[in-house]
């Protein structure tokens, strides 16, 4: 019954369990969805599975393919960390460990160890300095939701607003069109610069045919 393992799958197991709970505590940390327990087991999982795949391989058509169901089937934890709050989305970062957890454990299963830790360690590279390139690359712009109401009869405005918006945003998006109630609600993405966003918040309020906004 246990002819066909070996302690070299222990010792996977352990790598396994290790770089998750690497991966995990750093979630942990933040207090988000999937944490160190979370991460650890998805880990040990996909290498079991990738294991599982290699023991009975020989042994089965098609068995092979146990291992590939991990990536699709990793998708649906991996959604389940995902909110969405109006135009805001968070939990993408956590899903992405997810994923990346889920390939790490495989390719421990596989056997390629070495691999794994490349991989680990870029993905701890990326999160632990993605904090500091941000602040030094983007801290200068702020990308913002902007919602403003017109009169239906204003209508035609909307083009000189979307105008008069780029006078000060280094890039403006409309998203969405409303009407309700004889008003049109036009929902913009827009894209300014922090030294800028005190002159925009001016313009907004001195417009005319704005009647009313969101920022």
């Amino acid at each position: 019954m246990f002819e066909s393992w070996d302690i070299i799958d222990v010792y996977k197991a352990l790598m396994a369990v290790a770089a998750g709970a690497i991966l995990g505590m750093e979630r942990e940390l933040k207090d988000k969805a999937a944490g160190l327990k979370t991460i650890s087991v998805i880990c040990l999982g996909s290498c079991l599975f990738t294991v599982l795949s290699l023991k009975i391989g020989d042994q089965y058509a098609d068995a092979g393919r146990i291992a590939s169901y991990v990536v699709s089937g990793i998708g649906f934890l991996g959604a389940g960390v995902i909110f969405k709050d109006g135009f805001s989305v968070s939990g993408l970062t956590t899903a992405s460990v997810i994923w990346i957890a889920a390939a790490i454990g495989m390719a421990i299963g596989f056997g390629e160890v070495f691999a794994a830790i490349i991989f680990l360690s870029s993905c701890l590279i990326i999160i632990y300095s993605g904090r500091f390139l941000n602040a030094k690359l983007l801290s200068g712009r702020a990308n913002r939701v902007l919602k403003i109401v017109l009169a239906e009869s204003n209508m035609e405005l909307k083009q000189r607003v979307s105008q008069d918006l780029r006078l000060y945003a280094r890039s403006v998006e409309q998203i969405r069109l409303e009407s309700a109630g004889g008003k049109v609600i036009v929902t913009f993405n827009i894209v300014v610069a922090s030294r800028r966003m005190v002159e925009l918040e001016n313009f907004l309020i001195g417009a005319p045919h704005i009647e009313s906004f969101e920022l």
